[in-house]
């Protein structure tokens, strides 16, 4: 659950911050009619891209480790398939959730503010 919890808060913190670097631009596609979904839709691009990222270092990097680990196994095979389904399932679930609020956040841009802030 703890691992869980530092993906959720890890993701958010990036995907939070690149939404603040880009407010201005959110804020010019407003203003030249960019609807709240295509804002929505872009934040939820960047976020599954990161998501796509993280799983593939994730599933490399722990397929070499259940080679390192794998005296440590009981009753579980190294590369047991409905655990690493399952982890990657949870994982884009997380990583979902964890981008959408974001992407809310960037659907509700004033297109004014956004303007005068730098």
């Amino acid at each position: 659950m703890v691992a869980i919890l530092l993906a959720i808060a890890g993701l958010y913190g990036v995907l939070g911050y690149a939404v603040a670097q880009r407010t201005r631009e959110m804020g010019i596609r407003a203003a030249l009619g960019g609807s709240v979904r295509s804002l929505v839709e872009l934040v939820m691009r960047d976020g599954m891209r990161i998501i796509a990222f993280g799983l593939v270092g994730g599933l490399v990097g722990g397929w070499a480790a259940t080679r390192v680990i794998q005296s440590m196994l009981y009753g579980v095979s190294p590369l047991d398939v409905p655990t690493w389904v399952g982890a990657v399932v949870l994982m884009v679930v997380v990583g979902l959730l964890a981008a959408l609020v974001p992407a809310l956040r960037a659907g509700r841009v004033d297109p004014v503010i956004a303007m005068r802030e730098e």
